[in-house]
């Protein structure tokens, strides 16, 4: 460590909850206790492919006031555009090397990234190719990086989706309606999982267990005759049908007979 005197953040991806706390607390530990400058690289891998390098250099002062408590990531962010297949004017063009070359301009001697599975596997190859010294941070709120715990964001999606669910309970059973949930999950279910648990739910759909319609009827019916008139179903957003496409491949597959282009539709 007395060997490493000059460092770089970024976050990539998606944003969430805990991102400034997280740069705050990596700023604080490598300037407190090994002495280390610290750069931040502002929109991700974006910053190192401009020139020069869009980097701050980050001072106790930036950290100062509401800035541990504010949502987003103060750097900035990008989840558009894959270096290694990067679109411009129409074209599909390599820039992994200005990233490469504008970590080297730098100088430093390691990168801390912040960022969920399509970031890291990205950050990886150009690490390999670059020979960069990096460290991974899991940033994502749907807690799908593998070897993984809890990732940065995932809490605050479950507080945020639980208080969801209260707010829909009142007037689920104001009406005596079914009240459905849908929240983010796009490989995985931990929170509809964890929200749906906190929140009551009478029904928790997620893609690592099947469901069917008929057992949703069953449970409704169930609570009916338990003189329950309301309930609250969370869904995750990667719930496929009972037949095990995702409910866009249908249609996709519908526009295919008819011969309509594809391309209409977003993933």
């Amino acid at each position: 460590m007395s060997k490493i005197k000059k460092i770089g953040i970024l976050t990539s991806g998606g944003d969430c909850g805990g991102l400034n706390a997280a740069i705050r607390s990596i700023f604080f530990r490598a300037k407190t206790k090994y002495n280390m400058d610290v750069y931040g690289i502002r929109d991700g891998t974006i910053g190192l492919a401009k020139r020069p390098p869009d980097v701050q250099k980050l001072t106790r002062n930036i950290f100062k006031g509401y800035l541990l408590r504010q949502g987003g990531t103060f750097l900035g962010s990008n989840n558009k555009d894959n270096p290694f297949k990067f679109q411009k004017k129409g074209k599909t063009i390599d820039t992994s090397k200005l990233i490469i070359e504008g970590y080297k301009s730098l100088n430093l001697d390691g990168l801390i990234i912040i960022g969920g599975d399509g970031s890291m596997r990205i950050l990886k190859k150009l690490a390999m190719k670059g020979k960069m010294n990096i460290v991974a941070i899991p940033k994502t709120i749907d807690n799908d990086v593998g070897a993984t715990e809890n990732s940065i964001g995932f809490h605050t999606a479950i507080d945020v989706a639980t208080q969801a669910l209260d707010n829909l309970q009142s007037t689920a059973a104001s009406h005596r309606r079914s009240m459905i949930l849908e929240v983010m999950g796009r490989d995985a279910g931990h929170i509809a999982l964890n929200a749906g648990i906190a929140g009551g739910a009478d029904v928790i759909l997620i893609p690592e267990i099947k469901y069917s319609i008929k057992g949703i009827i069953n449970k409704l019916n169930e609570m009916k005759e338990n003189q329950i008139q309301h309930s609250l179903i969370i869904v995750a957003e990667a719930v496929k049908k009972e037949n095990g496409l995702k409910v866009i491949q249908k249609y996709i597959n519908d526009e295919k007979k008819i011969g309509r282009d594809r391309r209409i539709y977003s993933f």
